[in-house]
């Protein structure tokens, strides 16, 4: 795709090129960072998995006490149509509900809802070859069941895991993990059973769907994890709609098993791609 092809987006009730769609100043999501999104991509330019991230999005607003402005139904027209007018065959699109405008920069306005598409990139094979580094930091989000537009957290510590060699944070309270700033944990204990955090964290799409594929295969369980479970343990990976299935081979300093990307995590990854293909041929 070229850098100069035209995009556009959708702001309220119409659809415009993405350089003119902007929000006022008394915008909540401005002033106070109150707002919610979604986030879901397309392949072939078609939406993969859309009823789930379309819940969530709808489960958010409802946890912040935001209204969505359109019906889930009009809603899946909009973003139909914002995909054939953009044109872009892998993307990722996201929707965006604000706090809307405050009168007095405190209390909730009429929601503003934006819907963007832009280009994405997968990861590539040298993540999967070598799998990711990762440090821990204690932190539990607020609001951790919506997915929230506060990411001041996650921001905050890139240059410390960026100063460490490391790709990325793992969030955790006294011990127990609960996810990473943009994707959630899993681990895989020596006996194969495949395990992640249940509290404190946003229920990822991609989440549930490893969840669904590795119960097919191996004991799975949803529940506390410490940091000395992930010592233990035998492999480990997070999951995102962006990341897919990534290697996790480090923590903190210290090799995850034998510090090498293993064989469960990347025969879900397989598994992953063969669910998203027969999402795509329905």
């Amino acid at each position: 795709m070229s850098f100069n092809h035209r995009l556009y987006a959708f702001l309220n009730d119409e659809i415009l090129p993405q350089e003119s769609a902007y929000l006022h100043v008394s915008d909540l999501a401005i002033l106070r960072g109150y707002g919610i999104f979604d986030f879901f991509k397309t392949q072939e330019g078609e939406p993969l998995f859309l009823d789930d991230y379309l819940n969530r999005f709808y489960g958010s607003a409802l946890i912040m006490g935001l209204k969505v402005p359109l019906p889930e139904e009009e809603l899946k027209q909009t973003i139909e149509k914002l995909i054939q007018m953009n044109g872009l065959s892998d993307s990722g699109v996201k929707m965006v509900l604000t706090g809307g405008y405050s009168e007095n920069g405190y209390d909730l306005g009429e929601p503003n809802l934006i819907i963007l598409q832009q280009p994405l990139s997968m990861p590539s094979e040298a993540q999967l070859a070598t799998g990711l580094k990762v440090i821990t930091h204690e932190y539990v989000r607020d609001l951790a069941a919506a997915k929230t537009i506060n990411y001041s957290m996650g921001i905050k510590l890139l240059q410390q895991v960026k100063a460490r060699g490391s790709d990325d944070v793992l969030y955790h309270q006294k011990g127990v993990v609960s996810e990473f700033p943009r994707s959630n944990f899993f681990l895989v204990k020596q006996d194969e059973t495949v395990v992640t955090p249940a509290q404190e964290i946003l229920k990822g799409v991609t989440r549930k769907n490893v969840l669904e594929l590795a119960g097919k295969k191996y004991s799975v369980q949803e529940g506390t994890v410490t940091l000395e479970d992930i010592a233990q343990a035998k492999e480990a990976f997070m999951t995102s709609t962006t990341k897919r299935v990534l290697p996790i081979v480090q923590i903190d300093g210290q090799p995850i098993g034998d510090g090498k990307p293993g064989s469960v995590t990347l025969e879900l990854l397989e598994d992953l791609i063969a669910l998203e293909n027969r999402h795509l041929q329905k």
